[in-house]
This record gives C-alpha cells, structure tokens and sequence, in this order.
C-alpha cells in the first residue's frame, strides 16, 4: 500500500512539473522582495548555482549533485521537468506548541533522471536547497558533490578540525582562503562568511533536517584552479569497538557515506544571508524542520538546572553540615536550594554511578531511589548523566529510568557524526520519548533539525563553553550568537558568580570562574538560547551574590517575543526577549580596553505604558575587577533611551516590567 501511495504522489507531482527535455536551461528564483536571487543553469553534466544579494554575486556553488551506486552521476544531473511557486507567510504550530512565523518563499524543483528531485527555496532571509529521492528500494550514497566558490572577499569564522572526530569544541578561527586552504583542516558546519567589503554583510552556512545521513564537514581546496569551500562526509561506520568507557573505535568503513531508503529527503543545506541582526535573529532551521514526530509534548518541560560537576560537587558554607561529594546528602542540598530558588531539575553528572559503564549501580553514597523521591516531593526532577556507550550497550535504561522517576538524561561524548551516529541520535531521544523522559546531548555534533521531530531533546553541546574554563574566553563567545547558536539550542552552562578578564585568569575546580564581566556572563541567560538552561556555580556563590543570582534565576528559558536589537559579528550583541508582559534585555561585548557607549533605544515596548527597569551594568571598574557592577532602577517608557557603558568583555543585563 505504501509503495502504491507513494507512486500516486509522485505521479501528481510530476504533472504539475514542466517538461524540459533534458535540455541546458537556465532557471532564476528570487525572494519576494528581490533582495536574494538564484540563477541555476543545467545541462546534462552539471547544476550550477549562483547566489546574489541586491544584485551582487556572492558565491557560486558548482557542479551541485549526488552520487549513488549504480546510476549515472550525469542522469542524477540532469534536468528533464519544473516547476516554480510561491507560498505566502503563514503562521502554523511549531514542535514546541508555540506559533511560528513561516516566511513568505519562492519555490523551484527540478525533476532529474531515475526519480530525484531538486527544490530550492528563497525567502527574504535565506535560501536552502535538498534533494528528494523517490526511489522504492534502497540505495547507497557515495557522495555529495558541494563545491562552493566565493565570487568576492570573505573572511571565514569557522571551527577547523584535524579530522572526523570531534566534540566541536574548537574555538573559532578567522582567516580568508588562502590561508584556511593553506593549512589542510576541515570544518565543522556552521560555518560563517563575512563580507570583506565593509558593507556588513555576513553568509551563515548550515544544514538541518539531516536524518539517516552524516554530518557534512567544509574543506578549502583548488578545484579548476580557483578556491572552493567543498563539502566532505565521513563514510559509514560497518564495524566498530569501544574505545575505552566512552569512546569508538572506528574498524571498518564503508565505501560510501549512506545507505538509505530511496524514497525520502535530504538534509536542507541552507545559507542565511543578511546583516549580523538579521543572521542572529533568524529561525531558518525551524522552519525547515521535519514534522514533530509526537503526537503529545505537554510533558516535556524544559527548565533550568542546577549543575554540580562545574563546583566540583562540593557545596560549603554554614548550612552545610556533611560530607560534600556525589553522595545522597549532596544532591539532596542541591535540590533544596533549586527548590527555594524556583529552579526545575538538578543533573547529577559523572561520578553518581558507581561504574560508567553500568546505568543501574549507584556508588556506595548514593542512594539514588531516595534522592529522585526527595526530589519529586520538593518539586524537582532529576537528570542522569551517562556516557553514549553505555547507553548503547543498555537500552533498557529507558524504561528503568521511567519506572524510577527520573526527568531526563544528559548523554555524552558521542564526537562523531557519520550516518551510524546520527541514526544512535533519533534512536535515543526516541527511545526516550516513548518513556517520557527528556534529553540533552553533550559531547555532541551541532543542532541538525532533530529537536524539532523529537521535542525532548532539548538542547546540545557542541561548543566551546564554559566547561572548558581557561579557555573559554569573550573573543571566542561573542561569536557563538552568529554561529553555534544561530542554528539551534546550545548547552554554554553558564552562571558563573567568580568572573575575571583574561589577562588576569587563574582557576581550577572547585574554585572555578569564567572569564568576562560579571555583567557578560548574566547577559547570556538573555542572549544564549536553551531549553535547558545551567546554573554552573556553588551555590555558596548564588548565595554571596543574591541580587545577580535572583535575575538570572529570572529568566525563561522559553519566549514568545525576541528581537535582535543591535548587533556586529565579533564586537557585540543586544537582544531583546519577552515572556508574557515582562521583557529581559542583555547585552555582551569583547574587545579592546576602550569602553564602549552604547544607547539602549526602548522602541519596542508599547506606547503609551509606563514600566519600571532594573538594569545591571558594568562597574567603573570592571575593565580591571570584572565583578564590578551597578545596579539601578528607573521609571521608562516606549521613547526612552539609555545611555550605558561596556567595558572590554563586559555587557549589560535588564528587566522590563
């Protein structure tokens, strides 16, 4: 039945498309306010794309194709029907029960030989492109042919990797390609271009939607004597061992990257093209989303966490009368102080199990039954974390977990994306979703589309965050707004209340700090999008520290209004975020020892209100002593401006209400 559905489908569809012979043709698409066009010529070897912005040509993508064994790579290039269309902005129910705005787009695809399809889309902010197989046995995918050659300056911000193992964790490098190529190194996607011709115009490359199918990488190479950005792909995994309790080792590869159902579609491969307000402000992903696989998500409740391991699990102070560690007397202070501070879930993270390779065995200390009960009668869930490994060996934890009470499950050190390892990801939050628990993934590949399909996933790692203490440093961070976290939720754990400037860095757990402002680091429960949010430090901290610590503890960490206020890709960002009628605004810089004057226009409150501000802002002696803060309040409305200063790393957090 399935087989005969899908042939009507396909046959309906390929009477609306216009024949064309197989034929060299050109075809051109355009946003609907012109402002983003393609022209994709075709003959029967190659598709060739070239993008423009306001008439200037930005980058060409050649010979755009995909191999699969045992058809002809010039069949699967060539052009035999089309069809173009148009959709209008439509508002519909996104995965996480929230309205979402689908832009307005211009549609194209292409019917090429032996049953592929080609669709592009260009809407106003940005243009995507996938192919679409209808094709009712299954196929091997050899290869994706992505040669992107830039047809101006750029400067590339991109996460460079010596091969496909990786965290993404990489800090970001800023170099042209020449010097990219130069060095031999991948890329991770995303990956962003910024004009070098100062008109402020930046180009966000990623993909979404990537289902049964690896993680693309960028090389910079010469390809026909010019520099291209070409897309590389691990193959597919066939065998492989553990590497000790937390790793793989890879011993046996295939000769292609997928083997897959035919009859489906390709990840979305998208490019957001715009200033650095509209490349942080933008949900493209969402909206090219696959459909939310679960008929019910009312209870998947994101939240923020207290976050133990970053402390060194060692909460003190005079209300602390035990032995701190990963014991029961611990993680029941940790939920008493989430508790008290209106805080959802605690993690308890490594060290709660007595082995890592078991799910079921606490340690000695701990007993866990009671701490997930304790938790239960105080109002807060709990999250275990575990190694990916052994939760491929125990599959069963799921159920086991259920049956317990436990809220969600943070799985870690995955670092590998190939087709084997993006399937473990939808068999896991599957597998989670049937017992009702949720996820985050650590030690993971960047947001590809699958949070939308499973809402329970409710947010990755996959970036240099605060963890990695020393290194974690503002030059890199202001740019994860642009970046990492323009393509999805992004796990930063951040929180910290001990905060210093580079220059004069020094900590190790359990004294742990982070670099910046005290201010830079609030203004990220603002500018950081997650739905499951960290509270990093000791509590002790939260404590010393309650008027910072009440703020933070303030923000949502869902929002039904934001708006990219100001921004300028490795300078600074302001956004503004509103939940019900109070709105939180923040603000963070890196940069030079010149302070920074910046005006905080109001507009976007409603006229004829009054509402009351409280502002955090950096001290006249935060440049030096990064603690530094003020703390005020006044009466603003609509018309009101703000003058304010950030000082190098610094930043500004504030509540509208």
């Amino acid at each position: 039945m399935k087989t005969i559905i899908s042939k009507v489908i396909l046959l309906a569809l390929l009477c609306l498309l216009s024949v064309d012979c197989g034929m060299a043709k050109d075809y051109h698409v355009a946003s609907p306010n012109k402002n983003l066009t393609l022209t994709i010529e075709t003959d029967k070897r190659t598709i060739h794309v070239t993008s423009y912005y306001k008439e200037k040509p930005l980058f060409a993508i050649n010979d755009l194709g995909i191999s699969i064994k045992g058809y002809d790579d010039k069949d699967l290039r060539t052009v035999v029907a089309s069809k173009q269309s148009t959709s209008k902005q439509t508002m519909l129910t996104g995965s996480y029960g929230r309205p979402v705005s689908l832009d307005s787009y211009s549609k194209l695809v292409l019917r090429l030989k032996d049953n592929l399809l080609l669709e592009f889309r260009v809407s106003d902010k940005a243009w995507a492109y996938r192919f679409i197989g209808r094709n009712d046995k299954e196929i091997e995918v050899e290869k994706e042919s992505f040669c992107m050659q830039p047809l101006t300056d750029f400067i590339a911000h991109v996460q460079q990797t010596g091969g496909f193992v990786t965290s993404y964790e990489e800090k970001y490098l800023h170099e042209d390609a020449a010097e990219w190529m130069a060095k031999n190194k991948m890329a991770t996607t995303p990956m962003l271009l910024s004009l070098s011709d100062g008109s402020n115009i930046s180009v966000l490359m990623a993909e979404t939607d990537v289902l049964d199918y690896p993680r693309m990488f960028y090389k910079c190479d010469k390809v026909d004597g010019k520099l291209c950005v070409t897309g590389v792909f691990p193959k597919a995994t066939l065998r492989w061992n553990d590497y000790g309790d937390r790793g793989m080792k890879i011993t046996q590869e295939a000769d292609y990257i997928a083997m897959t159902n035919g009859n489906r579609t390709f990840p979305w491969r998208y490019f957001v093209i715009g200033s650095p307000k509209e490349i942080a402000g933008q949900n493209v992903a969402e909206q090219l989303a696959a459909p939310c696989a679960l008929k019910d998500v009312s209870w998947v409740h994101p939240g923020k966490v207290m976050w133990e391991w970053w402390s060194g699990n060692i909460p003190y102070g005079p209300d602390v009368k035990f032995h701190a560690g990963c014991n029961t007397d611990t993680y029941k202070y940790y939920i008493d102080f989430a508790a008290k501070n209106g805080i959802e879930y605690i993690l308890m993270d490594e060290g709660w199990a007595k082995q890592t390779t078991d799910p079921f065995v606490p340690n000695d200390n701990l007993n866990l039954q009671e701490v997930i009960n304790y938790g239960k009668s105080k109002g807060v869930g709990v999250f275990l974390w575990l190694t990916w490994q052994c939760v491929e060996h125990h599959f069963d934890l799921f159920k086991r977990f259920r049956d317990m009470g436990v809220a969600g499950v943070k799985i870690d050190f995955m670092d590998h994306s190939d087709q084997w390892m993006v399937n473990f990801y939808e068999r896991v939050v599957k597998a989670a979703a049937d017992c009702h628990l949720m996820v985050d993934m650590h030690g993971s590949f960047t947001p590809s589309g699958l949070e939308y399909k499973y809402p329970n996933l409710l947010s990755y790692e996959g970036v240099l965050g605060l963890e990695q203490m020393g290194g974690c440093k503002p030059s890199n961070t202001i740019f994860l707004p642009f970046i990492r976290n323009a393509v999805g939720p992004m796990d930063f754990t951040p929180g910290a209340m001990t905060n210093m400037q580079p220059d004069c860095y020094a900590s190790t757990r359990p004294n742990s700090a982070s670099m910046g402002t005290r201010c830079f680091n609030m203004a990220q429960y603002v500018v950081f999008k997650s739905r499951l949010q960290m509270l990093a430090d000791n509590p002790v901290n939260y404590y010393n520290n309650e008027e910072c610590a009440r703020y933070i503890m303030s923000v949502p960490v869902e929002w039904d209004e934001s708006i990219v206020l100001d921004a300028e890709v490795g300078k600074y960002v302001v956004v503004a975020r509103r939940k019900g009628n109070r709105w939180f605004v923040g603000g963070m810089r890196a940069g030079d020892d010149n302070p920074m004057s910046y005006t905080l226009n109001l507009g976007f409150l409603t006229k004829g209100r009054s509402y009351k501000m409280t502002l955090f802002s950096d001290g006249v002696n935060a440049s030096r002593q990064a603690m530094d803060y003020v703390k005020e309040q006044q009466s603003v409305s609509n018309d009101s401006k703000i003058t304010l200063t950030m000082v190098r790393n610094g930043g500004f957090v504030a509540l509208i209400e």
